[in-house]
């Protein structure tokens, strides 16, 4: 799985279509990201000791498949690929314009 933690991405199938935001966990033995903000779930909270209980939203895991990394020269989906440098040093790069990912 190419993307990581912290990535930028546009989610390209479902309900949230189209939607961006930032990968905030990576589950790489089902192949799920969680996205902040985005495939939002209805979790109901019982009352105990401390919390007051309710329905609370959270994220849930989405294929990895469904969502594409945005290019930070041109702001649209792209593939990642690798690049090595003279040092032996792997980097990440975008498909669509070469530049490098955090």
């Amino acid at each position: 799985m190419k993307i990581k933690q912290g990535d930028k991405v546009i989610v390209t199938t479902g309900k949230d279509a189209g939607k961006e935001g930032v990968v905030s966990k990576v589950l790489r033995d089902i192949n799920k990201v969680v996205i902040d903000g985005l495939n939002m779930r209805k979790h109901f909270m019982k009352a105990g000791s401390g919390n007051q209980g309710g329905i609370i939203e959270k994220p849930a895991a989405m294929n990895a498949s469904n969502v594409a990394i945005l290019d930070p020269k041109t702001k649209k989906p792209t593939r990642v690929g690798y690049s090595i440098d003279k040092d032996g040093k792997k980097t990440r790069i975008t498909k669509a314009s070469g530049s490098t990912l955090a």
